[in-house]
């Protein structure tokens, strides 16, 4: 295996250069993790199946999130010291690990729990750094683009994971084998995610062992009201990835694999207009845009009581998660230095997850007590009410993709960092 490249100064980097096999790699590596996190759309099936309620199913996956919240920042300083791929080598065990504990798992308990949670915290460090590496390959006037081009082979892998767990829930009848070939399937995936990340090679990295603490970057560099839209993201993954396969099982509906087949086809097609519109109308509109589509995508599934009236509210979502992902991964990261980039895109990420941590413990609470549709409306109108204060807040100020990276203030002693030897070696 070869050594790290020499350090690369992105803002030298021309548009030919972007796109090389390190990209394309990850972007094969990205798909490959997306279909696994598909297959796991299915999990609270799994749940039911051992005995548990949609609150316990929301539990189980809220903790899971919660847990890989907490280590945010743990997995964003590691890899601003260490490097990314000693982080990602060490995220994508854990998710392998935690795919195949499900395999142990005979009731709800805490064992269940723990699959979960290090099935989060690996997906968690497996996300930060994919999204860090393509970052650190690109100019900065290109980084919202590579975000999305390589989210679209998260949309092919969602493609793919979702009609593959149609097809093993059409197979093997309600059983254990069933989620046996499930959790077995989502273990490949991770173990040919993890040959992906041995095959990259890496960038020269300076560790910043005298890093201020993290709490301080993050109230410093803090990404304002993208917050709120992060965090509604998160919540509307959980809507869609935990709860919907239950709501198709109640309406005796076959499967998932038209909502998220169309979902990711729509978000496919206006990935790439949709970088352009944050460099031309902007991110803050194009944010705008995005959470009016995720609002009505969840205003138009308690209409659906056949397989094919998927189509609207998928096409919707789609549309919206499209628009929504890079731009708040660009605008959140974006505000922190490159030297703390590991950090600033863990904190975004974290910010989906708080979202997606909170909200299913809460949303499974609504389905028990008043049903899929109540939890459906008010998810709507949750998305309806942060685009309204979105529009009155960061979308009233100019916006451009081309804007520039802020500088670290070394005059700032609170902030101040060490300077690294001129010995340092790369990690």
């Amino acid at each position: 295996m070869s050594g790290p490249s020499p350090p690369l100064d992105a803002t030298n980097v021309t548009g030919a250069r972007v796109y090389t096999s390190q990209f394309w790699l990850a972007y094969v590596a990205n798909f490959a993790l997306v279909a696994a996190n598909t297959l796991m759309y299915r999990f609270a099936e799994l749940v039911a199946f051992l005995g548990g309620t949609e609150q316990a199913a929301g539990a189980i996956v809220g903790t899971g999130f919660a847990a890989a919240l907490l280590m945010r920042l743990v997995i964003g300083q590691g890899v601003d010291r260490y490097g990314t791929r000693r982080v990602w080598v060490l995220s994508t065990s854990l998710f392998i690990l935690g795919a195949a504990s499900l395999l142990l798992c005979q009731r709800v308990s805490f064992g269940l729990y723990l699959a979960r949670i290090l099935y989060s915290l690996g997906m968690a460090g497996m996300l930060t750094c994919s999204v860090v590496h393509v970052q650190d390959l690109v100019p900065l006037y290109k980084r919202t683009e590579a975000i999305g081009i390589l989210g679209t082979g998260g949309f092919l892998g969602m493609i793919t994971g979702s009609n593959l767990g149609d097809g093993i829930f059409t197979l093997y009848p309600l059983g254990h084998a069933r989620f046996a070939a499930l959790c077995s399937a989502v273990a490949a995936l991770g173990v040919f995610y993890l040959a992906c990340v041995l095959v990259m090679r890496g960038h020269a990295h300076v560790p910043l062992p005298n890093a201020p603490p993290a709490l301080k970057l993050l109230i410093h560099y803090w990404p304002g009201t993208v917050v709120a839209v992060a965090i509604t993201l998160g919540m509307g993954f959980s809507l869609t990835t935990v709860f919907l396969t239950r709501f198709a099982t109640q309406r005796h509906i076959p499967g998932i694999r038209t909502f998220f087949t169309v979902y990711a086809l729509v978000a496919l097609v206006f990935r790439l207009p949709g970088t352009r519109w944050a460099r031309t109308i902007g991110r803050h509109k194009t944010i705008l845009v995005g959470l009016s589509g995720n609002a009505l995508g969840h205003l138009l599934l308690p209409l659906v009581s056949r397989d094919w009236q998927f189509l609207l509210p998928a096409t919707a979502c789609g549309f919206g998660h499209a628009l929504l992902y890079p731009a708040i991964v660009s605008l959140g990261a974006g505000s922190f230095p490159r030297r703390y980039r590991g950090l600033g895109t863990t904190l975004v990420l974290g910010l989906i997850d708080f979202g997606t941590a909170v909200s299913p413990p809460i949303l499974g609470t609504i389905i028990d007590h008043w049903g899929f549709d109540v939890m459906f409306d008010l998810a709507a109108l949750t998305g309806f009410g942060v685009m309204l204060y979105y529009a009155l807040t960061a979308a009233r100020q100019p916006d451009s993709d081309n804007d520039p990276e802020p500088e670290i203030l070394l005059a700032e002693p609170e902030l101040a960092v060490v300077p690294e030897p001129e010995s340092a070696a790369p990690g």
